[in-house]
């Protein structure tokens, strides 16, 4: 394990969406783009700082619909701050003006339809020389409650969607990234994730987001209780267990992930609106939290020699959810970016 401060890949990402989702007229008001650009630029711990930020293309922050000229001045906007912009979200959900991937073929449609959307946006702030990586990020946009109806046949309509996301993705010269997530039929599990990766079976453009929140969840058999890695009534304290467990889930997914998510996850759902029962991000030094995040961080980082995997060339901190009093408090951006550079030192590369 390398212990070289001097490590600079991959490069340390704060995701602006915490702002945004879980937001709104049931909860808080969502924090702006710029504050939330703010708040990560000015984030530092010993002489280093977040390299840039991936974001939600959608409104408040970045709208699908932007124009030439919206994304020229989101571009001076991220740029002004000395951050980058890296992945990107797609708001294929049917709040967010997309639909089912497993729908009929209207709903289908408008899931395709905020595909190309995303990946246009995403190509074009390429092309402005902001945004030097990254992945368009998607899900299955359906429910695990109206998945189980029909398994197969649902599975195998998710995957078609996938595959002509995949090429319009192909067509902008982008990659996508399928984010495992309990929430989302098809997806739900480890195995079902594995599966619907291997029945798209386009590795070079559409591969796996792993976020060590929702992962862990995985292994709990949340919303599919037969694929469970660890028995019920875990006892936390059991390390061998836990790093069977842990093995058996990254080493049937690591070989698809393309993007990552370094969290925290105290072993409990939470879920607002369409997100029924996620994972529960909690803050990096959280007391309740059950990951060791920089030696699970690992484990997706490196292979089974121990070798960098090189898959991404940046890393990224998800946490959807927490109050806006603490996300306005200077010193939780400084915790996590201290938990990002520890993963980077102990996993990174140069």
């Amino acid at each position: 394990m390398s212990d070289n401060a001097a490590n600079t890949l991959p490069k340390l990402h704060n995701a602006a969406w915490p702002g945004v989702v879980g937001k709104g007229p049931d909860s808080e008001p969502p924090i702006d783009l710029d504050t939330m650009l703010d708040l990560t630029a000015a984030a530092e711990v010993d002489g280093i700082k977040f390299d840039g930020t991936d974001l939600f293309l959608f409104d408040p922050h970045v709208s699908i619909d932007s124009t030439d000229d919206d994304l020229k001045q989101l571009a001076e906007k991220v740029q002004s701050r000395n951050l980058v912009i890296g992945s990107v979200v797609a708001p294929v959900w049917p709040p967010t003006g997309g639909g089912s991937a497993m729908g009929s073929e209207e709903e289908r449609g408008q899931f395709l339809e905020q595909v190309l959307k995303g990946c246009n946006i995403a190509r074009k702030l390429r092309e402005l020389g902001v945004r030097p990586y990254g992945v368009v990020r998607l899900d299955s946009a359906a429910g695990v409650s109206d998945w189980v109806g029909d398994p197969e046949g649902n599975q195998a309509k998710i995957a078609e969607t996938f595959k002509q996301a995949a090429d319009i993705a192909a067509e902008q010269g982008e990659r996508l990234a399928a984010e495992g997530e309990i929430c989302w039929g098809g997806m739900h599990s480890w195995k079902r994730m594995v599966q619907l990766l291997e029945l798209v079976d386009r590795p070079d453009t559409l591969g796996f987001q792993a976020d060590m929140s929702h992962t862990l969840l995985y292994l709990m058999g949340y919303n599919a209780p037969e694929d469970r890695l660890l028995p019920e009534n875990f006892d936390w304290s059991d390390e061998a267990t836990f790093d069977a467990a842990y093995k058996t889930l990254t080493d049937a997914l690591r070989p698809w992930t393309i993007d990552f998510h370094v969290a925290q996850n105290d072993g409990t759902v939470h879920g607002t609106g369409s997100h029924d029962k996620t994972g529960r991000h909690c803050l990096p030094k959280d007391p309740n939290g059950k990951l060791d995040i920089v030696k699970r961080a690992g484990y997706w980082l490196k292979d089974e020699s121990g070798n960098p995997t090189k898959k991404f060339e940046h890393i990224c901190w998800d946490g959807c959810m927490f109050s806006n009093e603490i996300m306005m408090s200077p010193q939780t951006w400084n915790d996590i970016l201290e938990a990002m550079i520890n993963v980077r030192k102990a996993h990174g590369w140069s």
